[in-house]
């Protein structure tokens, strides 16, 4: 976790009276920091934030008028850039009629760059898409011209003259349609001259959430929480909250009381949802409450309406935004509060491009901002749990569910003493609770985190694997779609009909379930049972999502099946039973984080289980049943077990007692990615509290046809890695054909 300590940023550069009068224009694009360029007369008053047009070489490209210096701490401000004479500057060509960047949003930038040592371009990219900076198009209507002219009357002319001076300027269309005419008679007016042009005001694309539409019943301790989030909101501010809760126990309803308290003071809101399929039901929730939806912001926009959120969030006119990590990113014109929902969640790390964490990217944006943030989640992240350990968030926390429901029992089911008959995956004692659950008219659910029909297809002949030809890894069959697909890079070809190695004949078997495999063997034991999959690949966004999510509120689904989608938030209040396929799935690998994101994903999803009044059950399919994640979920002591995890890691100055960060060798040619990382491993920086592991084969050691090596710097908590790594990285260039690629904090270790 990161913790964001800046001072205010320096007032924007002066015209130097020696010179000709420059700024300092950023490019979305991955230099190493902004450029000076000539000030022009016409353009004497550019400020910071300004969106301009600049020559770049032979084209034109949209930058933003930077500060000159960056507000960084000592350790992460990089070195100086070489100024140009003046003779050299080219001046900007224009400023653009857009909103400009606030200075919070510029010194975020500033931050995320130097924290992740990624070129701040490449981070103003994020906040300055081309799409959503283009300007948003303006509606043309019409209104009475002064003083009219002398025009032949017709009772149809009457009407629209009429409707003009009552109902003021108006679209043509509108205009003909209220007077009850053909718009050939509003031309006809307008070009006698009774009609004048205008450009009509647009209406703000999204309506403001009324704090007072609908408030909530809450009970005793949720009114305790519900009240101190509204007084951290009320009041403003720089604060973090750890809002922790038992699944079920109303912490969306709780913290949407802060948000109703931010709006009474007329500023914005930013929520952060780790998936974009959790907005449709989220949304509803919060439509209910507050009589309006909020505005969206993730991937899946079209250009347009990307545009239009980007301007109203500038604006201010979008009250509350809802989105994915990339929101962070927006130009927010009042912030006043930042929620992160299911903040342990590892969707919210960014793996590519710039390398960042938008719950620690969020703390920082909330301290730019002097606004609080409230951290949610069943299961938090060991790295918040120490910082409240440490002082530094405060602490809610809810022990039981709304409405009197209970906690769901959780018992294991040992996979050596009850396995599943030869061929199938599902064992009897499991079988059995679905069926006498589904004859009861209630819902059950199975879960397994591994999409498609098999992980694995092998040869029964010769033994051969079907593996990317583009990565270490194995082909995935889809049987659906009768192909075989790669997850890391997407490569994908027809499911092959004999074996590519030997040529055999009906000899490729797949080998371990995914949920199509489970799919099937669900409709042969319960062939009268109403099935639906919930995957990201049978729902395709938002929109497929709520509409499964509906079928099984109206009770047309007998059994769920799903990926990791069904675990995030989900409220199906007659869903009783949840079968966890294969609970050791997420336990092997060497990932440090491997238990506790196991623990924690499998309580998300047992949490899906007897949420009403209905008790509910979660089976959980093992061969360790023993194991310490599998006590913790039958316990419900899951304090104890992150507990006995953070003892176990604060010896070796693991996250989060300590630092760490990856460096990725990547290279066409396996030559070019060793000598790399040898060099790298034979100028690794050396210290008291520091240490290198690697340099070693990456687990993917091919991705997407680029050999892989890794190196991890570890060091003690008190230690910034940033200057380190730059200082090596400087020392050690890549050889010809190799990239390095640095991850701060890494999440991922493949």
């Amino acid at each position: 976790m990161v913790h964001a300590s800046l001072d205010k940023r320096p007032p924007a550069r002066k015209p130097e009276s020696a010179g000709r009068p420059r700024v300092a224009v950023l490019l979305p694009l991955p230099f190493p920091g902004p450029f000076d360029y000539a000030v022009p007369p016409a353009l004497a008053d550019l400020q910071p934030g300004d969106i301009v047009s600049v020559p770049l070489g032979r084209r034109t490209e949209t930058g933003v008028v930077w500060d000159p210096t960056p507000a960084l701490p000592p350790e992460f401000t990089p070195p100086p850039m070489k100024p140009v004479a003046d003779g050299r500057l080219k001046p900007v060509i224009s400023r653009l009629d857009q909103p400009p960047l606030p200075g919070a949003l510029r010194r975020f930038v500033d931050w995320v760059a130097a924290y992740t040592l990624s070129p701040p371009g490449m981070v103003l990219a994020m906040a300055l898409r081309t799409a959503a900076t283009a300007p948003v198009a303006l509606t043309t209507g019409w209104a009475l011209a002064e003083p009219p002219p002398e025009l032949r009357d017709t009772p149809a002319r009457r009407r629209v003259l009429e409707i003009s001076r009552s109902d003021g300027p108006l679209p043509g269309a509108e205009l003909a349609r209220r007077a009850g005419v053909g718009t050939s008679v509003v031309r006809g007016l307008a070009d006698a001259g009774a009609l004048r042009a205008v450009v009509l005001k647009p209406a703000p694309p999204f309506a403001a959430p009324d704090p007072a539409h609908c408030p909530p019943t809450l009970g005793d301790g949720q009114r305790e929480a519900a009240q101190s989030l509204r007084d951290l909101a009320g009041a403003g501010g720089f604060s973090v909250t750890l809002l922790e809760g038992v699944t079920g126990s109303g912490k969306t309803e709780i913290y949407l009381e802060a948000i109703a308290a931010c709006l009474e003071r007329g500023r914005q809101v930013l929520v952060l949802l780790p998936e974009i399929a959790l907005s449709a039901q989220w949304t509803g929730r919060f439509a209910r409450r507050f009589g309006a939806e909020p505005a969206l912001w993730h991937s899946d926009l079209g250009p347009r309406l990307r545009r239009v959120t980007w301007h109203a969030v500038a604006e201010g006119s979008a009250r509350v935004v809802v989105g994915a990590r990339s929101a962070l990113f927006l130009p927010f014109a009042e912030l006043g509060l930042i929620i992160v929902d299911e903040e342990h969640e590892s969707a919210f790390k960014q793996e590519d491009g710039v390398t960042y964490h938008a719950r620690d990217m969020a703390v920082v944006r909330a301290r730019m901002d002097h606004a609080p943030i409230i951290l949610v989640s069943a299961t938090p992240s060991l790295e918040t749990l120490a910082n409240v350990g440490a002082g530094r968030y405060r602490h809610l926390a809810l022990t039981a569910r709304h409405g009197g429901a209970a906690m769901p029992e959780v018992r294991t089911v040992d996979m050596r003493a009850h396995p599943p008959e030869r061929g199938l995956f599902l064992s009897p004692l499991l079988t059995e609770a679905m069926r006498a659950t589904m004859e009861r008219g209630e819902q059950a659910m199975l879960f397994l985190n591994r999409r498609g029909y098999a992980p694995l297809t092998l040869c029964r002949t010769c033994g051969h694997r079907l593996q990317c030809p583009n990565c270490t890894a194995w082909l995935v069959e889809h049987r659906a779609r009768r192909v075989i697909t790669c997850h890391h890079c997407g490569y994908q070809e027809p499911t092959p009909p004999t074996c590519p190695s030997c040529h055999a004949e009906a000899s490729l078997t797949p080998i371990g379930p995914g949920v199509e495999r489970i799919t099937e063997e669900a409709r042969a034991t319960f062939p009268d049972a109403r099935l639906l999959v919930m995957a990201s690949d049978t729902l395709p966004g938002p929109a497929a999502t709520a509409d499964a999510v509906a079928q099984i509120a109206r009770r047309e689904v007998d059994l769920v099946i799903g990926t990791q989608i069904v675990a995030k938030g989900w409220h199906f209040p007659h869903l009783t039973l949840v079968g966890v396929v294969d609970a050791d799935l997420g336990l092997g690998g060497g990932d440090l984080r491997a238990a506790e994101r196991t623990v924690q994903l499998l309580h998300q999803v047992a949490g899906r289980a007897g949420r009403a009044e209905a008790p509910g059950t979660v089976l959980l399919q093992s061969y360790c049943t023993e194991h310490p994640v599998m006590q913790a979920l039958v316990s419900g002591d899951l304090a104890s077990f992150m507990r006995q995890e953070a003892e176990q890691r604060r010896p070796g100055f693991w996250p989060p007692f300590g630092r760490l960060a990856a460096l990725i060798v990547s290279a066409d040619t396996p030559e070019a990615a060793d000598a790399t990382a040898r060099a790298l491993g034979g100028g690794a920086p050396r210290g008291e509290g520091l240490q290198v592991l690697g340099p070693a084969p990456a687990p993917l050691a091919i991705l997407r046809g680029r050999h892989r090596r890794r190196l991890l710097l570890r060091a003690r908590r008190e230690i910034a890695l940033q200057p380190i790594v730059r200082e090596w990285l400087e020392r050690v260039p890549p050889e010809r054909g190799a990239r390095i690629d640095v991850d701060i904090d890494p999440v991922s270790f493949l």
